[in-house]
Order: C-alpha cells, then structure tokens, then sequence
C-alpha cells in the first residue's frame, strides 16, 4: 500500500501551525460542487466559483432535465459574470435502488418497530410502509441481511438515516426490523444492501435518456458513471457517447461497492478518472466489526489514490465535511480527512449534500479550499516521494512525452520556479505534466485548433480546457488560435499573454522564474524564463 508522507520537519511543525497563514499561492486542489435547491441561483453560483468551484455536478439520480437545464443556465451566466471557466459533470443515476417519497412528509421511524419494503410504488410511503423502485428486490435479499437508507450514507448522521435487519420475505415484499429511529426527509431516499449485488444495469435506459437529451445538447465535459463494477460497464457508456457525438466526453468511474473495489485496476485503465464513492464504500465493506469498516475506506482510499496517480488520472474523493450540510465549521476529524485525502494525492473533493441541499453551500467550498491551500496540506505534499515512484513506476526507456514532462517538473524544482506553462490543443501536455505532482501552478494556455467537415468549420478547444479543471494544479486558459502558427511574433505574444494572466493571478512577480514548455514543429522545447519590468 502506497500513502502520502508528509514533508514535515519536526523542529518547524509546531511553529507552523502557530504563525498566522496569508498564503498568495493558488488552490491546486480542484474542488466539484454538487448544484442544487441551495445552490442554484446565479449569485450563489458566483459565491461557489470565487470560492474555489472549478466542475459543477448536477446529480441525475433526483429531480428532472427541465430543472437541471434551469440551473445549468445560471451557470452559464455565472461564469461570464466572474469570468472563470467551470466544467460540468453529468452524474447518472446507475443501479440504485430508491424510496420515492412522492408526498415529500418526513417519515418518523422508530427502533424496534416492524417496516415493510415492497416494489409497489403506487403505496405512500409511511412508518409502516416503503415502496422502492426495483421490482426484484425482494429476490435480491435473505433473512439476516443489512439494509441501509437514508440521504447521509454512513455519516453518523444516524438521526436522518436507518439501518434495517431483514426479518423476513413475503411474496414481493421484505419485513423488516428496524434497527435505530430516524426522521427520514426529502424526496428520495437511496437504499443500500451491504455486500448484494442490485441486479439493474450499470448504465439504466434512464441514464441513456439524460445523455441523449441533456448531456448530448449541453456537450458535457464529464459523465460520472454510478455504480461502476466491471470495465465492461466504461467501455459501454463510451460506445454509447459516441453514438451522441459525445466522442470528447471523459468518464468518471464511481467506484462505491466491493464488486467495482475487486475490479478497480481494469477500471482505471479503461476510465479517464475514478471518484472514490466512500459513503456507499463504508456501508458495502465487509461489516466483520462496525469500527473496521472505516479502517478499510482508509485503506483503499490510500491504495487507490496512488494506483490513479502512477497512472497519471484524476482521484477524486467524497463525504469528507458532511457536518457541514447543518453546520457552518466541520468538525476536526472532518477537516483532517481533507487534509489527509490531500497528502495521499488526490486531485480533487466532491462536495454532495454539503452544497446541492446544505445550509452553507459557499462556506463548504471555501473551507475545504482553506484547509488545502492555506492550512498547509498541500504544501507539505512530498512531492519528492511522488516524483521518484512515478520514475519508478514509469521505468526505462521513458516515451518522449514522459521524459519530457517528468525533466519540466525537474528543472522547476531546480531553478525554484513560481508557475510553470504549458502551451497544448488537446490537453495531453498539461496533464502528463501534473502527473509529476509539481508545486506550484501549471497554467495550461489551450490553443484552439480549427476542425473543418463539407458544412462547417468550428474552433475546438473550449471542451479541452475546461475538462482541465479535474486535474490537480493546472489552470487552464483559452488563448488566440494565432499562437498555433509558428512565427516568432505570435510566439512571443502568447507567452506575454501567459506572463500577464500569471500576473493578474497573483502567482509570479519581478524576478520570478517561470518554466514554459511548448512544442515546435515535431520538437518539445521547454525553456527558462525570468520575469523583468
């Protein structure tokens, strides 16, 4: 198993944490805000994306197109309004099996009480009755089984979700004993059945619904594909976008049962990122011991997030400040979780309920970006250790590429330099740059690239930028199409143009040395540059 080491030295820690932090350097943790009733409006929006927002998840498994469009619009008009790009990341529904509690009453349960679970869903729901969307659930269970539901998966919120014994079957319905009383509230409740694999498709006719309408007339940057289990399951949503015209969208495996944890290598190969899904983790482990299962998160989070970064693709964790949907702090395991889930080298935080239905949607963004950036975690990253398993793990001969990402990052570390920049079309530079973990921001100038057919020709690059945000410590920005060309004024002028926004960031200053790689002609040049007046 593979971690983070913290590069800490023991006499400075203390001090550190004492002395007042007023850090200039930029976020490079990249931060997924879930959109939702609380965090729809356009100023909200704007409130998320200066707060540190880069990809907004609008969550499938709740709520229709029409709502979700109206929201998208929003941001839209956000992102010219502040003038930052944001991705957006389409999350399917996949196999999840739901309580639909169409009255919208909260439901009272009461430990030790009897409830019912049936496929009937014409029932309302009730204390004693909870009708669920699947009709062969009652095939799916045994007596003894564990089921879980509620909004806040193993959370420790146990006052808004159950844990419930199956007692026994009955024709199509499942009795069972529930085991502590909670007030369940909303629309929908996901149902869990620990170790049980749902006999639904991995990509539902629902999914493929919303890809073709939403997802195709929006040209997502990502598609979050729930409930990943086999490699089978990426390979069929990407045929599928093809058939959209979504052949650029990147997808997001959620690995979140033991059936994806047992195939995570296939998965990884064949997905462009993995969100490690720890809420529907921490109740799919095996329950040996209650306290054991969040030992095992533990540790695959760890193992997985190294597996992701050897292979230079975007780790992104979940349900880290759930408090934070009732609370305006986390509390201070949740705010080591974060800072943990950094060291081990994620790219990223997905933020759930704590900004699609919490009551401080901006804050939860603003303090996860605190504890990243200001709070020192990613600054004792050991970025040393990283670079040598890369090397490691790459091996020799390096491909061009490789070698020449890996000596960028290098020279940075060498000649201390504030920024590095990466002139690209299709992303590839950037990315394989940040694979090498650098510690200061890489601003990815994405240079538009004309695509002609017998009807039209259109500028590509917009796409390419933006999924950039998914990747840890590189900024992304939409340069003119004349930097393509290889005259020595347009050159120039598009790395002004990269100077000047690194500049206006607050990223470099007088003196500062900056490392520029680009390609030229078939070569890969990458160059010192030393900032004047």
């Amino acid at each position: 198993m593979q971690g983070g080491n913290p590069a800490v030295e023991e006499p400075l820690r203390l001090s550190s944490v004492l002395t007042p932090t007023f850090s200039s350097k930029p976020l490079l943790t990249k931060i997924v805000g879930t959109l939702g009733p609380r965090s729809r409006s356009v100023e909200t929006i704007e409130a998320c994306l200066q707060a540190g927002m880069s990809v907004a998840r609008f969550d499938f498994s709740w709520l229709d197109g029409d709502y979700h469009q109206e929201t998208l619009e929003n941001l839209r008009v956000a992102v010219k309004n502040v003038k930052k790009l944001c991705a957006v990341m389409l999350d399917t529904m996949g196999a999840e099996v739901q309580v639909c509690n169409s009255t919208g009453n909260p439901i009272k349960l009461l430990a030790d009480n009897h409830v019912t679970i049936t496929p009937d869903v014409s029932k309302i729901p009730s204390a004693e009755v909870l009708p669920v969307n699947y009709d062969g659930f009652v095939e799916t269970v045994k007596k003894g089984d564990t089921i879980f539901l509620g909004q806040y998966l193993s959370t420790g919120i146990e006052s808004t979700s159950v844990w419930l014994e199956v007692l026994e079957t009955k024709d199509a319905e499942v009795i069972c004993l529930i085991k502590n009383s909670a007030t369940l509230t909303g629309s929908i409740f996901p149902v869990h059945i620990s170790q049980v694999r749902v006999k639904l498709p991995t990509l539902t006719e629902m999914d493929k619904q919303v890809i073709s309408n939403w997802g195709s007339h929006n040209k997502v940057e990502f598609v979050a594909l729930s409930y990943t289990r086999h490699v089978e399951d990426v390979r069929e949503l990407r045929a599928f976008l093809k058939t959209q015209n979504l052949d650029e969208t990147q997808i997001f495996a959620k690995v979140e049962t033991v059936e994806g944890l047992k195939h995570f290598d296939e998965i990884l190969q064949e997905a462009d990122g993995v969100i490690l899904s720890r809420g529907n983790l921490g109740v799919d482990l095996p329950p040996e011991k209650d306290l054991e299962q969040d030992g095992k998160v533990f540790l695959f989070q760890k193992s997985a997030v190294h597996r992701c970064n050897m292979a230079g693709k975007p780790a992104i964790i979940t349900r880290v400040v759930d408090s934070m949907t009732e609370n305006l702090r986390p509390t201070r395991a949740e705010a080591t979780d974060v800072a943990n889930a950094v060291i081990d080298g994620a790219d990223g935080i997905l933020l759930g309920p704590e900004t699609l239905s919490g009551l401080y949607p901006i804050e939860a963004i603003q303090i996860v970006g605190k504890i990243c950036a200001e709070c020192w975690a990613e600054s004792v990253y050991n970025q040393s250790t990283h670079f040598k398993r890369i090397l490691k793990h790459v091996g020799e001969p390096m491909s061009h590429a490789e070698s020449v990402a890996s000596s960028v990052v290098r020279t940075a570390i060498k000649v201390n330099a504030a920024m590095i920049v990466a002139f690209t079309s299709t992303g590839g530079a950037p990315r394989l740059i940040a694979k090498y973990r650098p510690s200061v921001p890489v601003l990815a100038v994405v240079i538009p690239r004309l695509k002609t057919n017998p009807l039209k020709w259109t500028f590509t690059g917009a796409l390419q930028a933006r999924q950039l945000l998914s990747v840890r410590g590189v900024y992304p920005i939409l340069s003119s199409p004349t930097v393509a060309t290889s005259g020595g004024s347009s050159e120039e002028w598009g790395l002004k143009f990269a100077l000047d926004h690194g500049k206006s960031m607050g990223w470099i200053k007088h003196n500062d040395r900056v490392v520029v790689f680009q390609k030229i002609g078939d070569s890969s040049v990458a160059k010192i540059v030393e900032l004047q007046d």
